[in-house]
């Protein structure tokens, strides 16, 4: 949990502030994952701090929330003209991803239970960054990061910057 923790705080994913009059904030909660390695050994625990972006309010919290997804089918037109073609393909894994998109709305969470800034236990956390379990923690980071969906393929994402 310290290493999520240390992680937003390097992403400075929020500011501590007081609750503006008259706003709610969305709550946090935390999951828990067991990663296991090619033999089913346990590798190590990871801690992933989450908004419960159920209770987000459309409108304040947030706006736009379509993000488009890659279909299967995309995928195998892509691994045959790789094939075809005998080109070079790279996949990717972002670590943190949802953290690196900045956050247009205003949006207004709890410190996460067990972890409050001491002397500061009254303030809450003014979001700068998307943190999973947001509903537009998807869309902001494609958009930020300059994915697109293709014109003519929609369930195909484009990007000139990756």
């Amino acid at each position: 949990m310290e290493e999520e923790l240390k992680s937003m705080k390097d992403n400075e994913v929020w500011d501590l502030v007081e609750l503006p009059k008259g706003i709610k904030t969305i709550g946090c909660k935390w999951i828990f994952k067991t990663k296991h390695d090619s033999k089913g050994n346990v590798e190590r625990y990871k801690a992933r701090l989450v908004a419960k972006g159920y209770t987000q309010k459309e409108g304040s919290d947030y706006k736009e929330t379509f993000s488009p997804v890659s279909k299967k089918d995309s995928l195998r037109i892509v691994m045959a003209l790789v094939a075809h073609f005998d080109l070079e393909l790279h996949k990717m894994d972002v670590k943190t991803a949802f953290l690196n998109g900045d956050l247009h709305e205003e949006v207004y969470m709890d410190q996460p239970e067990g972890f409050q800034d001491k002397g500061k236990e009254h303030m809450v956390c003014k979001l700068k960054k998307s943190i999973y379990g947001l509903k537009q923690a998807s869309r902001q980071w494609l958009l930020d990061n300059g994915i697109l969906s293709s014109m003519k393929f929609s369930s195909l994402l484009v990007s000139k910057r990756i």
